[in-house]
């Protein structure tokens, strides 16, 4: 049994300590969990293969069984966690300062928000990304993983309570609900006493249940159906590896290219090069009619013929959807009325039509001549990321440091009354 009401109590206490701690004792804390991670490598790596065994067992996505594999990206973990350790503390700034005309001085400073609930499907690395960025920036913090992943999730978080508990931070800093039971999902979004915003990084199912159940602020995101446009004027030698680095550096995440948009006048000698380059890499493809059409019987077996909803498929894996589009309006339509609001490109040398794009595409992030795998918090040089938010309230796009805090007015008097 897991006593969600005891966990929330004592993740607000160590919230109250947390915001105490000075940024010195953040970054030892931090360094110390790399280091425990790193000594506790064999029990975590011997957790995560029992996690994978029993996903293939079970019958669990080639792209699943990718996510939640630490095999080769333990290192990469403990390195960004040093990694935050130097990035600038956001606590405590102070920015708008001014003095108004009766001579009061008044500010804003950052600070932290308090006590996180994240809920996550089958990806340990978040376990680590949450509680480092949560540390940071002065948060206590309540995790809930999938089930795929309960005996990693397990031993990483022991590995950095031991971290918390060596440094003389409250090991309640961060906790972790050891059960599948869905209850708890439930229970968590209603503790509002304690919690002060939910976090779910997943499918779109769970999104929808918790914006539906939540009594508590939810910051959704992390749904990507993906678009690059190539436009008339695009430079096809750099789109190539543009095309082929968005589609399969990693097809399992929320910002690998989904959904080709390619203009009618270079349709019939670029889309063929681009089933080509990519189909070397095992990509299949879905082609509408007069992507098809363009084609010409290029790529054989690998290209199929678009399904219905094929367009607002969020692959996570090698595929690719194609489509042909006669204006740069026509692709803008499309992305208006596919896209999940989370990572879109053009590739472009018209500076005229990577403006418009720019200003018309509502994205949590737009790129020009760059592959959307870049929407990442370490890509973009935040360090480490709590979630991509596809949402506009309080923040949108790599959920990094600054974007786990809040602000409070500061306003310093001297004797003022109010008249």
């Amino acid at each position: 049994m897991v006593d969600l009401l005891e966990m929330g109590k004592k993740a607000k206490e160590a919230a109250r300590l947390l915001a105490q701690v000075t940024t010195e004792q953040k970054n030892a804390t931090l360094h110390a969990i790399a280091d425990s991670l790193e000594a506790n490598r064999e029990n975590i790596l011997a957790a995560n293969q029992a996690d994978i065994d029993d996903g293939r067992a079970n019958g669990l996505s080639e792209a699943l069984l990718d996510r939640l594999d630490l095999r080769t990206r333990l290192s990469g973990v403990v390195a960004d966690v040093r990694s935050v350790a130097s990035l600038p503390d956001p606590v405590g700034r102070v920015f708008d300062e001014r003095t108004l005309e009766n001579g009061l001085k008044v500010s804003r400073r950052r600070t932290p928000i308090g006590v996180l609930g994240v809920i996550y499907e089958a990806r340990p690395n978040v376990t680590v990304d949450v509680a480092t960025l949560a540390l940071k920036s002065g948060n206590a913090v309540i995790l809930r993983g999938g089930k795929e992943t309960l005996r990693t999730n397990t031993a990483l978080v022991s590995a950095i309570q031991q971290a918390l508990a060596s440094c003389g931070l409250p090991a309640d800093a961060v906790q972790f609900i050891e059960s599948t039971d869905r209850r708890y999902v439930q229970e968590m979004l209603r503790l509002y006493q304690y919690i002060d915003m939910i976090i779910p990084r997943g499918g779109n199912a769970l999104h929808q249940f918790c914006r539906e159940n939540s009594m508590i602020p939810v910051i959704t995101g992390g749904i990507g159906v993906c678009h690059l446009y190539v436009d008339a004027s695009a430079d096809l030698d750099k789109a190539l590896p543009v095309i082929h680095n968005a589609k399969t550096q990693r097809p399992s995440v929320c910002n690998a290219l989904d959904t080709l948009l390619v203009h009618q006048s270079i349709a019939a000698t670029f889309l063929p090069r681009v089933v080509e380059h990519l189909g070397a890499s095992d990509v299949t493809f879905r082609a509408e009619p007069r992507a098809l059409a363009a084609l010409n019987g290029a790529g054989g077996e690998a290209v199929q013929p678009a399904g219905p909803e094929d367009f607002d498929t969020e692959w996570l894996s090698l595929v690719l959807g194609l489509k042909v589009v006669d204006t740069l309006d026509e692709a803008l339509e499309h992305i208006r009325l596919h896209s999940t609001q989370h990572s879109d490109g053009i590739l472009t040398e018209t500076p005229e039509h990577a403006e418009r794009f720019l200003n018309e595409v509502d994205s949590a992030a737009v790129f020009v001549n760059a592959s959307t795998r870049f929407n990442d918090g370490g890509a973009l040089g935040l360090g480490a990321e709590i979630a991509v938010s596809t949402q506009k309230l309080h923040a949108r796009g790599p959920m990094a440091l600054e974007e786990l805090t809040t602000y409070k007015w500061v306003v310093v008097g001297d004797g003022h009354v109010r008249q």
